[in-house]
């Protein structure tokens, strides 16, 4: 899908309220144009970010005792994953019914929270941002009985992929009669700023294409525009040869490490993809900013961006303004001015561009 978001703004999922209506309110009135349903993790482990997702997954043993989950792979799955394929197959190549993956109440809070306010405000919204962890991040941070990265094991990582896919494609089926151009599908990729380190030298580049593609198409299915969000430094390109719409980055802290991949940027853009700037930093940062030092920012690696051959206006058309990661572990203070910055951000910058 081809839109010129000009300098939209949308965030990442988190946020540290434990009030789901306040931070339904922030999210409605900060992020107007692409409001997120917030992850809260402050209400416990069901919210955490990886906890969130595996709900419906063979073999997914949560560990309340010891505040962790892991997947047993000592006890036959052979049932467990049959029923899961058969419903994989179900909604991918039938029905397209994915409510076997639905993420409950139990779960998302802030999820069942917008919707409820979007059904009973009777809201439409130009876009709703939903959001899923990313198969690498998910795969590798979490474990089997052994204690050994569950992305290891081949069998329950494309059970893992193709879950994830279907909890997209629901929550896309979800919130789509609520807006009038579409869902923006972040898939939060955090572990890819380690990519390539001696911690995952064993992770393949093209492994990492191939399981961010599969979601990435899944997305597409249902018309969604898949963004990727990954808070540190990596290598730009896995998510642009992984065919994302949207990439999103710290433009905060690592604002020019984008123009080291200017040939697939440029590329990326000329087809109409976009760039989602993370310039509003989420950490105590925020103190010492604000929405004029934030624009110069956003201008400055916009510009050393363009230096590179390409065209300003074609970035600023295809810009979208994010924080520079989620909020879910700030103050809760420094979280609102985060979000209240964006919006600020956003507004001068369409200003100063005539959008």
């Amino acid at each position: 899908m081809a839109i010129k978001p000009k300098f939209l703004t949308t965030g990442i999922g988190s946020m540290p309220f434990t009030d789901v209506e306040h931070a339904i309110d922030v999210s409605l009135t900060r992020m107007n144009e692409a409001p997120i349903w917030p992850q809260l993790p402050k209400f416990g482990l069901h919210e955490q970010m990886e906890i969130q997702y595996s709900e419906g997954m063979p073999n997914a043993v949560i560990d309340e005792a010891k505040h962790r989950m892991y997947f047993d792979t000592s006890v036959d799955y052979s049932e467990g994953f049959a029923n899961f394929y058969e419903k994989y197959m179900t909604a991918m190549e039938g029905d397209g019914d994915c409510s076997a993956m639905a993420i409950s109440p139990a779960y998302s809070k802030g999820l069942y929270a917008l919707e409820n306010r979007l059904k009973t405000k009777n809201i439409k919204l130009p876009f709703v941002k939903v959001q899923v962890t990313g198969p690498a991040s998910f795969a590798l941070t979490l474990v089997d009985e052994n204690k050994r990265a569950i992305y290891y094991n081949e069998e329950f990582r494309d059970m893992i992929v193709k879950a994830i896919a279907m909890k997209a494609r629901w929550q896309i089926q979800k919130f789509k009669p609520y807006t009038t151009s579409g869902i923006i599908c972040f898939i939060d990729e955090p572990i890819l700023s380690a990519f390539g380190s001696s911690t995952y030298v064993s992770v393949k580049r093209e492994d990492v294409v191939m399981i961010l593609n599969e979601v990435i198409t899944a997305v597409h299915m249902d018309g969604g525009i898949a963004g990727i969000h990954c808070c540190g430094n990596t290598e730009w390109s896995i998510l642009i040869d992984a065919g994302v719409d949207m990439v999103n980055f710290d433009a905060f802290e690592f604002g020019e490490t984008i123009a080291m991949y200017a040939d697939a940027v440029k590329a990326h853009l000329l087809k109409g993809g976009m760039l989602a700037w993370g310039v509003v930093p989420t950490s105590v940062k925020i103190r010492e900013q604000s929405v004029d030092s934030l624009c110069v920012q956003l201008e400055k690696v916009m510009d050393h961006l363009a230096s590179q051959g390409i065209d300003k206006k074609l970035i600023a058309e295809q810009a979208v303004v994010t924080p520079s990661c989620g909020t879910g572990s700030m103050d809760p203070a420094d979280a609102e001015k985060v979000f209240e910055t964006l919006n600020g951000v956003s507004k001068a910058m369409k200003a100063k561009y005539g959008f």
